[in-house]
């Protein structure tokens, strides 16, 4: 699961991420500030707090932390769509129920905007076709309360088995040179 890039100094820089659609994931993102760059546009991020107006009081990594929690939180499940079989994933729709229960939001449409900026500040990660679509600014919402939009949460161990749909092409080349500093990546 690594993948090179290069910069314009002629700098190779090898990135691995722990699975297929992590991989997948940060290329698209890559190539995604590429194009904004190369376009004449200010990449930048902007603050999902700011933008969508979240209240202060609203602690998302708090909000995150509860849904994870193993007996209170959003159950994690083996998920099929499109002959492939997402593991330690759960629906937009179980997200959005799961925190009208827990008294976090007064209706769905508040759902929307607390899940999505989940979402953006990377607490939630789009799993499939439909909620990818969505993440990258197809849909009116980034993040969609359907049962067939799948999530999940970026430390669960999550996988998809046949996954076929490889989009970005990633040369596979040998690795030569030395080791000049090795981390690891965490995608926010």
């Amino acid at each position: 699961f690594v993948f090179k890039l290069t910069a314009a100094k002629q700098q190779d820089h090898f990135f691995q991420a722990a699975y297929l659609e992590e991989r997948d994931a940060w290329v698209r993102d890559i190539k995604k500030a590429i194009r904004c760059i190369d376009g004449g546009q200010r990449f930048a991020r902007k603050s999902t707090r700011k933008s969508i107006r979240l209240p202060e009081t609203i602690n998302l990594s708090a909000l995150y932390l509860s849904m994870k929690d193993p007996e209170k939180g959003i159950k994690e499940l083996k998920l099929e769509k499109d002959k492939k079989v997402f593991n330690h994933c759960f629906t937009g729709t179980s997200v959005i129920d799961w925190l009208v229960s827990s008294n976090s939001i007064r209706n769905r449409k508040e759902g929307l905007m607390l899940a999505s900026s989940l979402l953006s500040e990377g607490y939630l990660q789009p799993a499939g076709d439909t909620s990818k679509a969505a993440a990258e600014g197809l849909s009116d919402t980034p993040f969609l309360d359907l049962s067939d939009a799948y999530y999940y949460f970026p430390d669960s161990g999550f996988f998809c088995e046949g996954n076929s749909s490889d989009d970005d092409v990633v040369l596979k080349e040998e690795f030569r040179g030395i080791v000049v500093k090795q981390g690891c990546l965490l995608k926010q």
